[in-house]
């Protein structure tokens, strides 16, 4: 094993084993622990991609998730090609296949090249100022040109065949970040016994205790204090530890979104571990940890391959011991760079120079670095980098102006300072504030429960990060409950201290120049490019950042948004808190497809759902449709019949005798509590104070537009319990809407809302009939018209089971509804069935169902409504109640133009020829031998064949609809103009006599 740059005796990984991989077809080796970049650096590869607009050569910025350069394929077999992975991420293991991507024909030569010669023409906001002419070239040339170039890396073709999986997790104290800050508070909260999970994204914690070797702490070295810690939290029942976990996205109500990855770096991840886990955390406090991010200085040709940040530098070196050069610059403004030369200088490598921005820095590591013979030169300023498949050179000045020198390197090493990572606590919608004096942003206002430590929060120096950690932690266990525990805060030995840093563009690339000094890596954007965007008129910082694209690559701008943002108020002439911060939006870094799909994929993408009698429906030969995620007979076909023929015969039974239907998808959701009626009379139209237990009412619920959201019977089986029914599609965003007003606008009511979709069967029997089948199995209950009127609900037995029963009808029969548990669903239905076969009963499918309905003029929700349909519109205005002073919609249905005359109303539709049956969604016209496009005045929402009615029935939206009565309309088809008489709603049975049989 030939590894030129690994260092014998640095580093952590002296032991590992060696694993042997490829990177664009050329065999290498590594150790395990390597990241596939400390392995290539070991191995003296720096070139590893392409810029995506100029197609520049790039090699590694960093060594964590913060790298915008090192973007590669990685490979295990055909299916499984994953791109725009983080080769400083991505961790080694024996037989890594890796590719280079955004290249061709080669990394060293790359066609795309010819971009960056012609770069005048691909400046900022080129792309909103090109492609205009000529305008027939646009979908022949320039979309399919532009589409081919987007994105980078090449997306998988063929199925995943991994497999992911999702947990829920719930906590009192998360903490988010693995380092002395994250490990700290973890300690803190998790000895007074509180439930803790600690996540970090890489494989080891310890943070940058993982470059920091001037750190001791409890009389160790920081990284192995690290470790023991965490092993003692991993030994504590009460704690949960995720190494190689990211933090995504933080949401509402302290809602965490973690991604754990498991198998991306085993050599082979058996078949039964997924390849990531998805957790979903919900926690009562969360502790930020999150670090800090350092700068790059902002110089002409600064993405040259070599030139990184120094603490990546350092990383390579004290934890991989890969040294990434053999003849090292350093350029800087502040003193943490300092910390890595000195550290390389005593691995052995030679450190040409340190070129310091500050005029007359002090501080022990200046002292160290001269004491080691390092040249150390103040208030200059590397103005350029040589080379181009890698540095060769820097190019020093007084940062005044003056005479030139060059110095050789392999490697130039920078940092403007460090940017404390507040993405997650701006997810949270907290606001952060800027400190004039440290010239960051930090944590300011909080809007959830939570805190910030370390770095993130702004905290300079190892003690008084663990001190504020600690404390944050103790102070989250107690917040929750915890009782005072005895515990013992970690002793700091020594640390590291770092000064500030600088903000923008360094000496060589500010105004006046037209050099390429790179803020964004990953999106080819200069400094120059951010000043033009200002000159553009470009004040706001989101406009610069949509005209630029400076921080929209994939690492979000986690190196380069402070920098944008200097310049650009620079330019403007404006404080930096003036001109404002761009928003973090989840996720943090890049997250998979399959780890928020997890398991809904192929059959199970969207689960299929059964009610308890299909097996009977099955066994009787039903034909399914289906409808949202259920599956329901659409008709029960004899011998001979097809649809239409089955669909009349089961008419005409429910009409003559009886019918049985499965209701059992209804949705069915019950509100509970003191309040419960009063929370029924801000979500309904209706009055329902007044409802007596034992009835029932046909509910409508609006949204806050004044539109018709849903509809159902409800029926209140107790002063302070309502049954409330709605329709199938409806069930889940009907809950939704009841828990979004109850928690936002109501969360003064006493009321519980519990889905019970699930566990009622519903059993609908419907006819003259129905009343001898159901009596005979029915215990506890009166079933006379009497003691159970039309729109009652009863609760007893049926069949020795318990029974919700509804008298209520969907045909305008006489009609029950007969709720069990699902888990007597079937065999209630099958007794009904017996009793219904001396009756000459049928069973009866939602095509039925819709016809039986439709010729009483019921709507369906969603289908004889747009979203656009008032109740007004749908011939409602009796279920409004008139005396109510507030309901959910009241004020949007008082809006102009919902009371306004000619908004489309619901009508019944009569073809001029019965035998003709209009298709739904035809379009209405007055005249049809008007010029084309014709004014449409309307719309067939539902049409059915009739036996019953002996023709064809619809419901149409028609302007105007009621003050058409008995007018002849014209619906419009490809072969024909079909006239048509506008009607009244009802088809069959108008004055509604035979709901009492």
């Amino acid at each position: 094993m030939i590894e030129a740059f690994r260092i014998p005796g640095a580093g952590r990984l002296k032991q590992a084993k060696t694993a042997r991989f490829s990177f664009d077809g050329q065999a290498y080796a590594g150790v395990e622990g390597d990241t596939l970049a400390s392995a290539l650096l070991a191995n003296g590869v720096h070139l590893v991609g392409r810029s995506f607009k100029y197609h520049r050569p790039r090699g590694f910025l960093s060594a964590g998730a913060e790298e915008p350069n090192a973007l590669v394929q990685i490979e295990r077999d055909a299916a499984r090609k994953t791109p725009n992975v983080r080769a400083t991420v991505q961790e080694l293991y024996d037989g890594l296949t890796a590719q280079s991507q955004n290249r061709w024909p080669s990394l060293s030569f790359d066609v795309g090249a010819v971009n960056d010669i012609a770069s005048p023409l691909f400046s900022a906001g080129f792309y909103y100022k090109t492609f205009m002419w000529p305008k027939s070239a646009w979908k022949s040339l320039y979309e399919p040109k532009i589409r081919a170039a987007a994105g980078l890396g090449v997306a998988p073709d063929q199925p995943d065949p991994d497999h992911y999986s999702a947990r829920f997790a719930h906590c009192d104290v998360l903490v988010l970040g693995g380092g002395a800050a994250g490990i700290a508070a973890a300690l803190a909260a998790a000895e007074t016994g509180v439930r803790v999970m600690l996540a970090d994204e890489q494989a080891d914690f310890g943070g940058s205790l993982r470059f920091e070797s001037g750190a001791r702490i409890e009389g160790q070295d920081g990284f192995a204090w690290a470790q023991a810690a965490v092993a003692k939290l991993r030994g504590m029942d009460n704690v949960r530890v995720l190494s190689r976990t990211t933090a995504f996205g933080y949401y509402a109500q302290n809602f965490v979104g973690l991604v754990e990855r498991i198998g991306d770096h085993l050599q082979k991840p058996g078949r039964d571990l997924p390849r990531e886990r998805l957790w979903q955390v919900r926690a009562k406090r969360v502790v930020l940890a999150t670090g800090a991010i350092e700068r790059h200085m902002v110089f002409a040709d600064n993405d040259r391959p070599g030139v990184m940040l120094a603490s990546a530098a350092r990383t390579y070196l004290n934890h991989y011991g890969v040294a990434v050069g053999k003849n090292v610059g350093v350029y800087t403004a502040n003193d943490s760079a300092y910390a890595a030369a000195i550290d390389l200088k005593k691995a052995g490598v030679n450190v040409a120079a340190i070129v310091d921005l500050r005029d007359n820095p002090t501080g022990p590591v200046i002292n160290e670095a001269r004491a080691l013979g390092i040249e150390v030169n103040f208030g200059r300023a590397v103005i350029r980098a040589g080379g181009k498949l890698r540095v060769s050179s820097m190019t020093v000045q007084p940062k005044n102006g003056g005479g030139e020198r060059t110095i050789p390197v392999d490697a130039i090493l920078m940092s403007a300072g460090w940017t404390p990572s507040v993405h997650l606590f701006s997810q949270s919608r907290g606001k952060v504030a800027f400190n004039d004096e440290t010239k960051r942003f930090v944590p300011g206002t909080y809007a959830q429960d939570c805190i910030s430590v370390g770095a993130c929060n702004g905290t300079d120096g190892l003690m008084a990060t663990i001190d504020e950690a600690y404390a944050a932690g103790t102070k989250a266990a107690k917040d929750v409950g915890a009782k005072a525990a005895k515990s013992t805060k970690p002793k700091i030995d020594a640390s590291e201290s770092w000064s500030r840093g600088m903000l923008g563009a360094a000496p060589g690339a500010g105004p006046g120049t037209t050099v390429k000094a790179f803020v964004d890596f990953q999106n080819d954007v200069t400094a120059k490019d951010i000043r033009q965007a200002v000159h553009e008129g470009m004040h706001s910082i989101e406009h610069v950042k949509r005209f630029t694209t400076n921080g929209m690559a994939t690492d979000q701008g986690k190196t380069s948004n402070m920098h944008g943002l200097a310049i650009a108020a620079e330019t403007l002439g404006k404080p930096i808190p003036q001109v404002g911060l761009t928003t973090f939006r989840a996720p943090y870094t890049p997250v998979t497809f399959g780890s928020i799909v997890g398991h809904a994929r192929g059959e199970l993408f969207d689960p299929t759902r059964k009610t308890a009698i299909q097996p009977w429906a099955e066994a009787h030969g039903a034909v399914f449709e289906d409808v949202g995620q259920w599956k329901r007979a659409w008709y029960f076909p004899k011998p001979g019949e097809d649809m239409h023929a089955a669909v009349d015969r089961e008419c005409v039974t429910v009409r003559t005798t009886a019918g049985l239907f499965d209701a059992s998808t209804l949705g069915k959701i019950e509100v509970v509590g003191p309040d419960a009626a009063k929370f029924m009379e801000l979500l309904y139209t209706n009055p329902w104070e007044k409802l007596e237990p034992g009835r029932c009412r046909y509910g409508i619920m609006l949204r806050e537009d004044g539109f018709i959201y849903d509809d159902g019977v409800v029926g209140r089986l107790a002063p302070d319990r309502f049954h409330v029914t709605t329709t199938t599609g409806g069930a889940p965003r009907v809950m939704n809407h009841m828990e979004d007003y109850f928690q936002t606008e109501f969360p003064h009511l006493n009321v519980w809302l519990t889905s019970i979709t699930e566990q009622w069967a519903v059993i609908a029997v419907q006819g003259p009939k129905s009343r001898e089948i159901i009596a005979p199995l029915v215990e506890g209950i009166d079933m006379s018209d009497e003691a159970l009127p039309h729109m009652s609900v009863r609760e007893g037995k049926i069949c020795g089971v318990p029974t919700r029963l509804f008298r209520m009808s969907f045909t305008g029969e006489r009609g029950f509804e007969v709720n069990v548990p699902a888990d007597y669903g079937q065999a209630v239905w099958e007794a009904l069935w017996a009793e219904g076969q001396k009756h000459g009963a049928g069973a009866y499918g939602t095509e039925a169902m819709h016809v039986l309905r439709a010729e009483k003029g019921y709507i369906i929700v969603g289908q004889d409504t747009d979203g656009t349909v008032t109740p007004n519109d749908a011939g409602l205005d009796w279920a409004v109640g008139k005396k109510k002073a507030d309901f959910v919609g009241i004020r949007g249905m008082a809006r102009p133009d919902l009371v306004a005359k000619g908004r489309k109303q619901l009508v019944g539709l009569k073809t001029k020829d019965p035998k003709v049956v209009l298709e739904e969604g035809a379009q209405i016209v007055g005249d049809p031998k008007q010029a084309i496009p014709m004014k449409m005045i309307g719309h067939v929402t539902s049409s059915y064949w009739s036996q019953n009615c002996g023709r064809s029935i619809a419901l149409a939206l028609v302007a105007g609809g009621r003050d058409r009565m008995g007018e002849t309309l014209y619906v419009p088809m490809p072969d024909k103009v079909i006239e048509v008489e506008v009607t009244g709603m009802v088809f069959f049975d108008e004055k509604g006599e035979r709901l009492n049989g």
